[in-house]
C-alpha cells in the first residue's frame, strides 16, 4: 500500500492571479468603490495574460471582491459585500478546458469519421436541427450542444473517451464557468456556434476525416475567443 502524503494541490493560474488582486485590496492599493486599470493595463500590470486575468474576475466577482458593471469597469466592492469562498471549488480554468477539449475531440472527430453511418448522420441531424428550434426561440440550447459533441465522442467507439470528452463539457457547470457564460454568452454566440456545428456535421458527411478535424478544431477555438475578446454583458 502507498502510504505516501499528498501534498496541497497546485493553485491554478488564475487562483494565483486573484490572490495577486485580493492582496492589492487587502493592502489598500485598491479602495472599496475604486476602479479597476483596464484590462490589457492590469494584465501587463501583473505579469498575466489577459485570459488568465479574466478568469481572475470572474472569481473575484463570484465572492463579491469585485463588482462588473456593463460598459463601465471593474470595482472593488464594499468590505461587508464579499463573502468566502474558496477558489478551488470554482472549478478548472475554462481557458485550459478548452485547451484539452480540442486536444481530446480533435482526436476523437477523426475516429469518428471513419465510423459515420447514414444513421449516425441523421441522429445528429436531428441535434442540429433542434438547436436551431432553441435558439429561434430565445433559449440557449445547452443541451443540444451537450448531445451534438457527445454524439461524435460516441460514434468514435471508443468509450473512454466518450467518458473524458463528457466529462470536459460537463465541467462547463462549475461556478466560474457558468459565471463566464452569463457574462459573455449572447444569441449571437449561439448562432456562431450552430454555424460552426454546421460545418462539422458537413465534413463528417463528406467522411473527410482531416476536414472534421479542422472545423473541430476550429469551433472550440472559436468558443474561447467569443469569451476571451468580447466585453462583458
Amino acid at each position: 500500500m502507498n502510504n505516501m502524503i499528498k501534498g496541497p494541490e497546485p493553485r491554478r493560474l488564475y487562483q494565483q492571479v486573484a490572490d495577486q488582486i485580493r492582496g492589492l485590496i487587502q493592502d489598500g492599493q485598491l479602495l472599496p468603490g475604486a476602479r479597476l486599470p483596464a484590462e490589457r493595463d492590469l494584465a501587463q500590470q501583473l505579469g498575466v495574460s489577459r485570459p488568465s486575468l479574466r478568469e481572475a474576475l470572474i472569481a473575484l466577482e463570484i465572492e463579491g471582491s469585485v463588482e462588473i458593471r456593463m460598459g463601465s469597469g471593474i470595482y472593488v466592492t464594499a468590505e461587508q459585500d464579499r463573502r468566502p469562498w474558496q477558489l478551488g471549488s470554482m472549478g478548472e480554468s475554462p481557458l485550459e478546458l478548452m485547451q484539452a477539449r480540442a486536444t481530446v475531440e480533435g482526436a476523437v472527430v477523426l475516429l469518428a469519421a471513419a465510423r459515420v453511418t447514414q444513421e449516425f448522420l441523421d441522429s445528429l441531424r436531428q441535434v442540429l436541427d433542434q438547436m436551431k428550434v432553441e435558439i429561434d426561440e430565445n433559449r440557449k440550447p445547452i443541451d443540444q450542444d451537450r448531445l451534438f459533441h457527445l454524439a461524435i465522442a460516441t460514434q468514435s467507439g471508443n468509450s473512454i473517451l466518450a467518458h473524458i470528452v463528457g466529462d470536459l463539457f460537463d465541467e462547463r457547470h462549475s461556478p466560474i464557468s457558468a459565471q463566464i457564460r452569463v457574462r459573455y454568452e449572447t444569441p449571437q454566440t449561439w448562432i456562431a456556434a450552430l454555424a460552426e456545428h454546421e460545418a462539422i456535421y458537413s465534413a463528417l458527411e463528406a467522411r473527410n476525416p482531416l476536414l472534421a478535424q479542422a472545423r473541430m478544431h476550429a469551433h472550440l477555438e472559436e468558443s474561447k475567443q467569443r469569451w476571451m475578446n468580447q466585453e462583458p454583458r
